[in-house]
């Protein structure tokens, strides 16, 4: 099974892994390891979620060369709580069709990303 994420508008790849390699679904995300993912036309913000037992995640928006802009796309912990280490550093996702991405799981093997 491979995880893919794409730009909403242009279709590029932003993220892809094949199943438990490089990306962990949890809580209905994907956590995808950061060399999973293309950050060309990502940015880590300074604004920030503070889930009350994950700790403080700073959302990344994406902004193509284009000129298209889509807040909140993505999240990354850097220092979770205790027993959420396992999704340091990690670049998470949304499974669900957001303003700037569509994700998609095949049984197709995975391209890289970027």
């Amino acid at each position: 099974m491979a995880f893919i994420v794409k730009e909403r508008v242009s279709g590029e790849l932003i993220a892809s892994a094949q199943d438990n390699q490089t990306v962990r679904v949890f809580e209905g995300n994907w956590y995808f390891n950061p060399e999973a993912v293309d950050m060309q036309h990502l940015k880590v913000t300074e604004r920030t979620y503070t889930c009350p037992y994950k700790g403080v995640c700073y959302w990344i928006d994406l902004e193509t060369p284009d000129g298209f802009k889509a807040q909140n796309v993505a999240w990354v912990y850097r220092n979770p709580k205790p027993t959420y280490e396992f999704i340091t550093d990690k670049i998470a996702f949304y499974t669900r069709p957001t303003e700037g991405t569509i994700s998609e799981k095949t049984t197709e093997p995975a391209a890289a990303a970027g």
